[in-house]
C-alpha cells in the first residue's frame, strides 16, 4: 500500500510517481538471472521517468548499502552467522522519507491489523489512480489539502488525525525536509531529536526511522520485538529494556539491525 507482494511468484509491486508523468504507472520487481527486473504494469513511461524509477528501487532494496562490517559482527556469532550468508539486513523502505514517517506514525499504539487500514485508506483515499487503477501514496500537497476531520472520518486515524493534518502542511510548504534526514551531518542524538520535534513521534518512530536513514544505533523495541525477544532468548520472561539493551550492545552502531535480523530469522527458513 502501495506496496503489494505476491508471495506466490515472489515478486513485489509498486506504484511510482514522477513529475514528469500524467499519472503514476504501476511497476513489478522481480529477480531474473541474478539481476533486478523491472516490469511497468500500468501507464506509459519516460526516459525521465525510467531513470527516476531505477533510482527509486535502488533506494527501495537499499542495493547501495554497504553492510560489509555489520556481516563482520554477525559472523562471529554462531546463531547469527546465517545474515551474512543470506546477504539479509537490507530493510525495505518507500522511495521517499516522507512516505516512511507517515507510515511509521500509523504503527503508533494499534495493531498490524488497524496500521494496514489506515494505510490503505491513505491510498485509496488521497493517492492519485495510475494506469492500472492502482494508487500511489499521497504527496504533502495532496494530504495538506483535506481536513483534520476527514483524516479522522475517512482514513481513521484517531488522535494521529491532527498530526497527519501538521505533518503535510509543513512538509508541502517546506517547513520540515525529512528527505534531508538521508544526508545529514547530524550525530545520531541529534538526528532522533530533530525526528521527534514532529508530532506522533516517539523514541519507538524516531529510532525505526532511524534504521530507514541507515543508522543503526536505536532499537526501535515495540511490542512486537519484545514479544519475541522474551520468547528467544529470556524463556518466555518478561524482562526491562535494558536487558534486551544489553544483549545487543555488542554490535555498537549496528544493534538495531542485529535485533530485526535476529528476531526475523524464521523469515528466511
Amino acid at each position: 500500500m502501495p506496496f503489494e507482494i505476491d508471495e506466490t511468484n515472489w515478486r513485489l509491486n509498486y506504484v511510482f510517481t514522477d513529475a514528469s508523468l500524467p499519472a503514476p504507472v504501476a511497476g513489478e520487481i522481480s529477480e531474473s538471472e541474478g539481476k533486478i527486473k523491472i516490469e511497468i504494469k500500468g501507464g506509459k513511461t519516460n526516459r525521465q521517468a525510467e531513470k527516476k524509477i531505477l533510482r527509486d528501487v535502488r533506494h527501495i532494496l537499499r542495493l547501495d548499502d554497504d553492510l560489509r562490517d555489520f556481516y563482520k559482527y554477525t559472523r562471529t556469532e554462531k546463531t547469527l552467522a546465517w545474515i551474512g550468508k543470506q546477504n539479509a539486513g537490507r530493510l525495505l523502505r518507500s522511495p521517499t522519507v516522507y512516505e516512511d514517517l507517515v507510515k511509521t506514525i500509523c504503527t503508533t499504539n494499534c495493531s498490524w491489523a488497524l496500521t494496514k487500514k489506515m494505510t490503505a485508506n491513505l491510498v485509496e483515499k488521497l493517492g492519485e489512480e495510475s494506469g492500472n487503477g492502482k494508487n500511489a501514496f499521497p504527496t504533502a500537497e495532496r494530504m495538506a489539502s483535506v481536513t483534520v476531520d476527514f483524516y479522522k472520518d475517512e482514513i481513521r486515524a484517531g488522535y494521529r488525525s491532527a498530526y497527519f493534518a501538521e505533518l503535510a502542511e509543513k512538509a508541502a510548504s517546506g517547513k520540515i525536509n525529512p528527505e534531508s534526514w538521508l544526508a545529514s551531518d547530524l550525530p545520531t542524538k541529534e538526528l532522533k531529536k530533530e525526528m521527534k520535534s514532529i508530532k506522533g513521534v516517539g523514541d519507538y518512530a524516531a529510532e525505526n526511522l532511524l534504521k530507514l536513514v541507515g543508522r543503526y544505533d536505536g532499537l526501535a523495541l515495540d511490542s512486537w520485538l519484545r514479544a519475541q525477544f522474551y520468547k528467544k532468548h529470556n524463556s518466555e520472561q518478561i524482562c526491562d529494556d535494558k536487558e534486551i539493551e544489553k544483549h545487543y550492545e555488542r554490535f555498537g552502531d549496528w544493534r538495531g539491525l542485529a535485533i530485526w535480523c535476529d528476531m526475523t530469522e524464521r523469515w528466511f527458513g
